[in-house]
């Protein structure tokens, strides 16, 4: 994939392109599109190359994906309308088979990980350039079925093999803390004998530095995001029922004027 632009007035765009959708749509899942958003703008328009494999564990991130691919002219604004619509390609969680960027289909968490292990077992085995990366959620790593797939990784020595967490500090029931702590999250990682880095999920620059892949590298490695539900729209952040909710035509029009203008909008 060849390098795009990526300027703030493109983030910007995409922001309220996946805010119109969703509004559209009458759906939710919105603050986790959004605490995602940048990481998947940096690997599409920045990292991948023609080689590399992305696997979207968070499924629940499948707005945030196909707006990522729109901004590329990988879709087109008619087909973002069909978002969640009947005989629509563009459902809720990401389908496998009919948009070529999207390798398999999720929504049950806990399987990207170990689909993005194989990949790069087999890109190994066959002596295939490239790089398979696998976004995640954190309170995924609630699924033991994560942590089987860093002890295989490792095993396999997969150095073609990046995991990204989204770590927002929320899921379905409360915040990750309360469910289930995982921090200190990156050591964790490192037990089982990846590389781990954290980064400001939100700093294009600085996501860009941590996902690129050296050509040197020898083991899997995780970057775990710092990011914030919600992001960008002050009413949203830092809260667990917009996991859930869609947007009143009130909400909708609050969050566009703040994406817009940058200053925070109150709703009544």
């Amino acid at each position: 994939m060849t390098q795009k632009t990526l300027s703030p007035d493109l983030v910007r765009q995409v922001k309220l392109r996946l805010l119109k959708m969703h509004f559209e749509a009458g759906v939710g899942h919105i603050g986790g599109n959004l605490s995602s958003l940048e990481i998947l703008l940096c690997l599409y328009h920045r990292v991948l190359q023609p080689t590399d494999q992305f696997v979207l564990s968070k499924g629940h991130a499948a707005g945030a994906l196909y707006t990522t691919l729109w901004s590329i002219g990988e879709l087109t604004d008619e087909e973002l309308k069909t978002f969640h619509k009947d005989g629509t390609r563009l459902s809720g969680h990401p389908p496998v088979g009919s948009i070529p960027a999207i390798i398999f289909s999720n929504g049950s968490l806990g399987h990207g990980p170990g689909q993005a292990a194989g990949l790069a077992l087999a890109k190994k085995l066959r002596g295939e350039p490239g790089h398979v990366f696998c976004l995640c959620s954190d309170g995924e790593w609630n699924e033991g079925s994560c942590w089987e797939s860093l002890i295989f990784a490792k095993q396999q020595k997969l150095g073609n093999l990046t995991f990204i967490i989204d770590v927002n500090g929320l899921q379905g029931f409360g915040t990750t803390k309360e469910v289930a702590d995982l921090e200190p999250f990156a050591d964790k990682f490192r037990a089982f004998g990846w590389r781990a880095v954290q980064v400001d999920g939100h700093d294009i620059d600085s996501l860009s530095a941590s996902l690129t892949p050296s050509s040197k590298q020898k083991w899997p490695r995780a970057v775990l995001a710092r990011t914030r539900k919600g992001s960008g729209v002050s009413f949203m952040e830092g809260k667990m029922e917009w996991h859930y909710l869609p947007m009143s035509p009130a909400q909708y029009a609050a969050a566009v004027k703040e994406i817009e203008s940058g200053v925070p909008a109150s709703i009544l």
